[in-house]
């Protein structure tokens, strides 16, 4: 039924095909996403074998001063002057049996702690974005989405 040739190349295909699963989910995942507050916006990409995010947008980019915001909350005070425009905030994921990113972190500005972090596209093309402690029941979840019209880059 099958050529000698045919069998072989049959492993060689499929191997091919799951090396290739992250790949194509990542390309579905990276671009511009609005946080679920919709006062942020994540660039979402390619880090090496992993994903990462960085804030590109964001609603109200500056302080009541006029000044850039800034990562005050860190409870790192050397990384307190950093901006939070480009700040990354997704990164270390690997890729997950499901086609989504899992064991990666999140990096919150607002609190200034970093949680770890799964995320996953869902079916009508929202992010579903989970940051927990420690235990996935032991966190928050937000859905992301796309946003409808091009937004500019803050500095």
């Amino acid at each position: 039924m099958f050529s000698a040739r045919s069998r072989l190349a049959l492993p060689t295909f499929l191997a091919a095909c799951l090396a290739a699963a992250p790949a194509i989910a990542s390309q579905a995942l990276t671009g511009l996403w609005l946080d679920q507050s919709g006062r942020a916006a994540i660039d979402i990409e390619r880090c090496g074998t992993s994903v990462c995010g960085t804030i590109l947008w964001l609603k109200e980019p500056l302080t009541p001063a006029g000044q850039p915001k800034t990562d005050i909350h860190n409870t790192d005070a050397n990384l307190q002057s950093r901006k939070i425009c480009g700040l990354t905030m997704l990164y270390g994921f690997v890729p997950d049996a499901d086609g989504g990113w899992k064991n990666g972190f999140i990096y919150d500005p607002v609190s200034g702690k970093t949680y770890n972090a799964n995320i996953h596209l869902a079916p009508d093309g929202t992010l579903a974005v989970r940051g927990y402690w420690q235990y996935t029941f032991l966190g928050k979840s937000q859905t992301w989405t796309r946003p409808p019209a091009p937004l500019p880059k803050c500095s």
